[in-house]
């Protein structure tokens, strides 16, 4: 049995579809549209918590051919607001599947829609920008009101709601990292649980509780929504500047830079999906990368010469690097749950650094 229903953009803008996965009470789901172009990990990119607050339109047209399995889970649940695919397969077929995506998104109550034109959903969100908006089986005018009143991320602090409730720490590594969770990945703590002995700490923790743990290095993770609402965690970073070595990735680089007194901007539809290539300024070596985020660094807010790596695409600032203050960061995702593997050399440059050494 399926259920028709709609898209209903702030803008107005209508697409029309079939509601898929879990359908709440009121029928209606609001949330800030984005595309992802990853052509593989739908599961790892609905379960990462970056996308609090989000729609997630998948460019590719077919989502669920190879089922689920919680061996891809990237946190807990899914913490995007919905789903909205071309066609969702029913019937999977892998060896690692445990069931089919539908279920999977009904089990962990997200709303989807399939049927819908996304080649037509992304090339409006392109020109348009990310649009708050709503989806679902309600009538037009119903979903007109909530899409009228949905709200974007901006000014939304998302990091309260993904972070850990209580300290944990995974790895034996020598060396000791303190992980702040802004929204971390779980492929992103086994990868630093595979180099070093882990301690993953709420957002909120202070940095006189950091020291108190005596790391090596500090690590600042990905997480969502709009760093410029977050001032209170920039502060904890800015304590902790010189003192131990930093190495952000997203929201953690923004945070890192806001930290240096930097600022930041919302970009007009973002960077979601593992295939955008950023240059080395240093080296002018191309590494192709997994990103998953609606702001950025302002380029006139920081020096120059503090700029590591640039989008290829359009020229967004993806890396900084501050000898001076022991710390370096990147827009990007080293550890790339999904995505290629070019940027883990990252992770030994943490590594570098805090054994001595420039980076």
């Amino acid at each position: 049995m399926t259920t028709d229903g709609a898209i209903v953009l702030a803008d107005g803008t209508v697409f029309e579809g079939v509601v898929r996965g879990f359908i709440p009470a009121s029928g209606i789901v609001t949330g800030e549209f984005v595309f992802n172009t990853a052509m593989s990990g739908y599961q790892e990119v609905i379960t990462d918590p970056s996308y609090a607050g989000q729609i997630i339109t998948f460019t590719y047209p077919h989502l669920g051919n190879y089922g689920v399995t919680p061996l891809d889970d990237e946190s807990t649940q899914p913490w995007c607001a919905g789903v909205i695919a071309r066609d969702f397969v029913d019937v999977p077929s892998n060896w690692r599947s445990v069931g089919p995506l539908e279920g999977f998104l009904r089990q962990h109550r997200v709303m989807a829609m399939s049927g819908v034109d996304t080649r037509r959903l992304t090339r409006h969100l392109r020109a348009h920008g990310a649009l708050p908006g709503a989806f679902g089986a309600a009538s037009p005018a119903e979903l007109s009101a909530a899409a009228a009143s949905a709200s974007g991320t901006d000014n939304h602090n998302f990091v309260d709601l993904v972070t850990c409730r209580a300290a944990y720490e995974r790895g034996s590594g020598s060396r000791h990292v303190v992980a702040f969770d802004y929204g971390i990945k779980t492929t992103m703590v086994a990868q630093l649980g595979s180099r070093f002995r882990v301690t993953v700490v709420p957002a909120q923790t202070s940095a006189a509780a950091v020291r108190e743990l005596r790391p090596d290095g500090v690590f600042l993770s990905n997480g969502p929504g709009d760093p410029a609402a977050l001032p209170q965690l920039a502060a904890v970073v800015s304590d902790l500047l010189g003192t131990v070595p930093i190495f952000g990735i997203c929201l953690g680089h923004q945070l890192l830079a806001m930290a240096l007194g930097g600022a930041t901007e919302k970009l007009r539809f973002g960077h979601h999906g593992s295939n955008h290539p950023v240059r080395d300024a240093r080296t002018g070596a191309i590494e192709i990368t997994a990103q998953n985020h609606n702001y950025a660094v302002r380029a006139d807010s920081i020096p120059a010469e503090w700029v590591t790596h640039v989008n290829l695409n359009d020229n967004v600032i993806e890396g900084i690097a501050v000898p001076e203050k022991l710390c370096f960061s990147v827009q990007y995702h080293p550890e790339a749950g999904p995505g290629p593997h070019d940027a883990r050399y990252l992770f030994d440059r943490f590594e570098a650094l805090m054994n001595g050494k420039v980076v």
